[in-house]
């Protein structure tokens, strides 16, 4: 007997709802098993082995090769300077005598040699050391004559041996007064002509002190004026410089000090046009500089025509001396992918293109050293890599 539900419907039986519920449970699974065996659609994320890339042999015609081989380079250091004098050829002059400046003998750019006057000083301690000198050549030929004497009267038993002995110390002592007194003149820089005078007892006239150039060179630095006061040994003059020859002071940073040596090559750059000079690398401090952590590599040039001046900017390409060897790739070759990182294309026997990760090393002028990711021999795409990576993307 049949019994209906209070709407009028007959209920299911148990047994067909059960049978229905595992029909539906085994659909379910067997549609999941289709879903996960199912290709990759447009969309999904792309294999982590990129396929080659194959091309048609129109498309190859877009396509440059370079096959890879080991190259000797140098290696280079770029750094920013500044020009200073060749201090090994320059000097300050300090005032050598006292006392008030009567002449300016030179000019700022003027070319002088050694010896050449530079300022008239009216100067107590220049017509000190005159006296001092005529003084002492009194002294001596006074001094010899006595002991001369003396050295006559022993013989004939005039004088005892004692006193010729003392008489000839006493002169000697005075002759060597007398070439000290003419040593700190010619410290003073007189004139010869008045120390000649002085010596065969001439009237010397008007006597005025001169400062003159220890060197020759150019005057780069006037710091005294007609009229002021000067002291012995402690006020600045004058600078005279040599300017075939420039010092270039570089500021080298870091891990770039390993590439740099004595003796390296080095190109100087101004800026302007001709304004290009050869140096070499003469010295590298041995400290680090407090303030910005740079080490000066001093870099020494020729200044034909002066065209370098103090305190002038340059930028300075050093050469390591040392060759390297490496695998160059031009920089066209190199891509980079989504997460940033290098990659090139290579062309496989079969004809084919595949991608390789790569590491680059130093980069000289338009190309890469690869460390790693390439071989000698290997053909790689150095124009069309974009259009390869394309394709491949598709």
């Amino acid at each position: 007997m049949t019994t209906k539900s209070c709407d009028g419907s007959i209920p299911a039986r148990p047994e067909a709802t059960t049978h229905g519920r595992k029909h539906l449970i085994l659909l379910a699974l067997l549609l999941l098993t289709v879903v996960g065996c199912a290709p990759h659609t447009k969309g999904q994320a792309p294999s982590s082995r990129p396929s080659n890339v194959t091309l048609t042999p129109a498309q190859r015609q877009h396509i440059a090769i370079y096959k890879v081989k080991p190259a000797v380079y140098r290696k280079s250091v770029d750094a920013n300077g500044i020009v200073e004098f060749d201090k090994d050829q320059s000097t300050t002059i300090l005032a050598p005598i006292s006392g008030p400046v009567t002449r300016l003998l030179v000019t700022l750019g003027e070319k002088v040699k050694m010896g050449s006057p530079l300022a008239a000083v009216a100067s107590p301690d220049y017509a000190t050391a005159v006296g001092a000198y005529q003084t002492a050549i009194a002294t001596a030929l006074a001094a010899r004559h006595v002991a001369d004497m003396d050295k006559d009267l022993l013989k004939h038993h005039g004088v005892s041996l004692r006193e010729a002995e003392q008489a000839e110390a006493e002169a000697v002592s005075a002759e060597a007064n007398e070439r000290a007194a003419r040593q700190t003149l010619q410290s003073l820089n007189v004139s010869p002509k008045i120390i000649q005078a002085a010596a065969a007892g001439r009237p010397v006239g008007p006597i005025e002190g001169m400062i003159r150039s220890p060197i020759a060179g150019t005057v780069v630095g006037k710091t005294i004026s007609p009229g002021e006061l000067l002291q012995t040994g402690s006020t600045s003059c004058f600078t005279i410089a040599n300017l075939s020859h420039m010092w270039i002071m570089a500021q080298v940073f870091g891990s770039d000090l390993r590439r740099i040596h004595v003796g390296d090559p080095v190109t100087v750059m101004t800026g302007v046009k001709g304004g290009r000079f050869q140096g070499h690398v003469d010295n590298i401090a041995a400290v680090v500089d407090p303030d910005t952590r740079a080490v000066s590599v001093r870099v020494l040039v020729d200044n034909p025509d002066e065209f370098l001046k103090q305190l002038m900017y340059v930028r300075v390409r050093i050469d390591d001396k040392r060759p390297s060897t490496g695998l160059l790739v031009p920089v066209s070759a190199v891509l980079r992918d989504g997460n940033n990182l290098p990659f090139v294309y290579i062309e496989e026997p079969d004809g084919s293109f595949a991608r390789r990760s790569v590491r680059l090393g130093y980069r000289f002028g338009d190309h890469y050293d690869l460390s790693r990711g390439i071989h000698a021999g290997d053909n790689v795409v150095v124009n069309g890599s974009l259009f390869l990576q394309f394709m491949q993307n598709q």
